[in-house]
């Protein structure tokens, strides 16, 4: 059977057209190069290449064997490197993607402390609400809040989180509380003009997902000038828990309707498919499994 050398040499003349090029690009031999090639050849029983003074090209068995043994050798030497990397500490630049508001109250903490315990790990900590491509954004690994679809990521799990209607006391104290998800059309509610269905909150109602339209005087575009106009009780509003929970803390606002709360949105850690994370990535997404507390949330 072929050595691994000796398929890296084919795959290097494959690819320049040259055993000089190749041998080059390898920091080998000609004469190397060419055995290589030549073991090959008496081990599949064919010429792959046919070779020239100036140039060497495929054969139509070459082009075939090339196609076959280039995405398993790629794969044999990420093995590799996945296999050391399992024997280094983590270190080198971690790029993290994750929601706006999410990113600086939940991971920051996290991150601060991977940092003391990692100090060869520097981390760049990218905030977004839109679902990027980590491949074109060059991102290690992204925090996502969201029912997944089959996205082409691999991940973990990292638990799920609530969405609630909340209002201030001050708004309870004039206008009541509903009983009722229906009884939200006689209230006034604020809607975030800017997102689709905002408008239309999710409820389980007998054990199905329902939407209830609301609307109100006051919208407003983004969610924390919706905080504020709940706050100062010009209406109720629906939001994930983790996004007002200060307001509920301090008292500024009150959940209702928790019986009839739609299912939690499920929050993950995802990296790219087919690729065993580094280090890096494994050992921060094990310390974000283990301290990133959102059952009560």
């Amino acid at each position: 059977m072929s050595r691994l050398e000796d398929l890296e040499a084919f795959i290097r003349i494959a690819e320049t057209g040259s055993l000089t090029a190749a041998a080059r690009r390898l920091g080998r031999s000609l004469q190397a190069v060419s055995r290589s090639l030549a073991s090959i050849e008496d081990d599949v029983g064919v010429q792959l290449v046919h070779r020239t003074t100036r140039q060497s090209a495929l054969s139509e068995a070459g082009h075939a064997f090339y196609q076959r043994v280039k995405p398993a050798l790629l794969d044999i030497q990420e093995a590799r490197l996945e296999a050391a990397d399992r024997k280094s500490a983590p270190s080198g630049v971690l790029r993290i993607g994750a929601p706006t508001l999410f990113g600086p109250d939940f991971l920051v903490p996290i991150i601060a402390d991977f940092m003391t315990a990692h100090p060869q790990v520097e981390i760049d900590l990218q905030l977004s609400d839109s679902f990027v491509d980590l491949a074109a954004e060059e991102l290690d690994l992204v925090v996502r809040i969201a029912d997944l679809p089959d996205s082409g990521l691999q991940g973990r799990r990292l638990g799920a989180l609530r969405r609630v209607v909340f209002g201030a006391p001050s708004y309870f104290e004039r206008h009541g509380r509903p009983a009722r998800p229906a009884d939200l059309r006689q209230h006034a509610c604020i809607v975030r003009t800017a997102a689709q269905k905002s408008d239309q909150w999710a409820f389980q109602i007998d054990g199905k997902t329902r939407r209830i339209g609301v609307r109100g005087a006051f919208r407003c575009n983004t969610m924390p000038g919706v905080y504020a106009a709940v706050s100062y009780g010009l209406g109720l509003g629906y939001s994930p828990l983790w996004q007002i929970r200060r307001l509920v803390e301090t008292g500024q606002v009150q959940v209702i309707l928790e019986d009839f709360e739609p299912k939690p949105v499920p929050i993950h850690a995802l990296w790219r498919e087919n690729k065993l994370p580094p280090a890096k990535v494994r050992a921060f997404v094990d310390l974000l499994a283990g301290q990133l507390r959102i059952e009560d949330l």
